[in-house]
């Protein structure tokens, strides 16, 4: 009914309804259009599907998807942060909040963070510039952590964990400082709405580095993080490996590209990777694009030697990704996609 034929009363009723209902219109597309805020725990260096994952990550936030509000590391060695600072810059986003661990694990070197780091165009300078020249200069993992949450709005930010559960663990129990007068565990129930992390193997359980690497901490991540929880099992990436052909071809539209040179330094071309800490990058950003199933609700818990175990049980917080066929093939060809896509900067 047109509302000019409607009386005064009735009329003013009718435009309060309609611009009630734009209003709740405007808010639907506002809420879907605004980008994931993301933080990327990472032990940047062990393998080169950390540097991959980043990549994707990147790519995602170039398409408006998501944003990266923070990297933080787990491998206790100075070049992990020069060579994501670098491939920040690569994809124009150097101002990213870069964090490191203290007294970690895994401190050995990494050609495929160092060499690239190392190289000097024909003048001296860097191939690829960056701003952090030494990681122990960069700000301690927890810290980076607290001020990225506590920056964000509540119940949004998405948390991806490729690495051990080193700085997780140690934000759960941290302490009010400046950036939050809440404690860890709090400050991630009120902010964080999932946790995508790369640990266990499902349903075998059998014993997976990151789990093993920090038993105590994936153990405290498991049983006390407050949030929803889903991992990305070592059967998930093993079945699905990044081939060398998009190494070779898909990286060629630049001379010096920090993801092709550090794939190149990790093993002897051409190889083909499992895709694990991928994997967890594309769920957690796109959970509802049918690249994956899920497990039904329960929990998982780290038991002797890094072992996982998961629990069913309704409502329980933890459920871990499952793959098919024609899943794989999907996924596969999304993350090739993205992590070979040229920079295109939105901020």
């Amino acid at each position: 009914m047109p509302a000019g034929s409607l009386s005064g009363a009735a009329a003013l009723c009718y435009h309060q309804r309609v611009k009630q209902l734009l209003l709740l219109v405007l808010a639907a597309v506002l809420a879907v259009a605004q980008p994931v805020p993301v933080i990327f725990d990472t032990d940047m260096g062990n393998d080169i599907d950390d540097a991959l994952a980043l990549a994707v990550l990147h790519s995602l936030e170039s398409r408006g998807e998501s944003r990266l509000a923070g990297v933080t590391i787990t491998k206790d060695n100075s070049w992990a942060a020069v060579y994501v600072d670098l491939v920040n810059h690569f994809y124009g986003r150097g101002t990213i909040p870069i964090g490191v661990v203290r007294n970690g694990k895994t401190p050995e070197d990494s050609r495929y963070i160092r060499i690239p780091a190392e190289r000097k165009g024909p003048g001296g300078q860097p191939i690829y510039p960056r701003t952090v020249k030494d990681g122990r200069q960069a700000p301690e993992a927890v810290s980076v952590l607290r001020r990225a949450l506590a920056g964000e709005k509540d119940g949004t930010v998405v948390m991806i964990q490729v690495g051990f559960s080193t700085n997780l663990a140690r934000l759960l129990d941290s302490a009010p400082d400046a950036a939050s007068p809440l404690r860890g565990r709090e400050l991630v129930a009120k902010k964080v709405r999932l946790l995508s992390i790369i640990a266990g193997q499902f349903p075998t359980g059998n014993p997976e580095y990151n789990v093993k690497e920090d038993l105590p901490a994936a153990r405290k991540l498991f049983s006390e993080w407050p949030t929803r929880v889903v991992a990305s099992g070592f059967e998930i990436g093993e079945s699905i490996l990044y081939p060398a052909r998009s190494i070779e071809s898909d990286f060629r539209y630049v001379e010096h590209h920090p993801i092709a040179d550090a794939y190149r330094q990790f093993e002897k071309m051409p190889y083909d990777r499992p895709t694990w800490d991928l994997t967890a990058a594309l769920y957690a950003i796109r959970p509802d694009r049918g690249y994956f199933s899920l497990s039904p609700e329960g929990t998982i818990s780290a038991g002797a030697g890094g072992r996982t175990t998961f629990t069913p049980k309704a409502g329980g917080r933890h459920r871990y990704l499952i793959v098919n066929d024609t899943e794989r093939v999907r996924t596969l060809e999304a993350l090739v996609q993205l992590a070979s896509q040229p920079p295109v900067t939105r901020r």
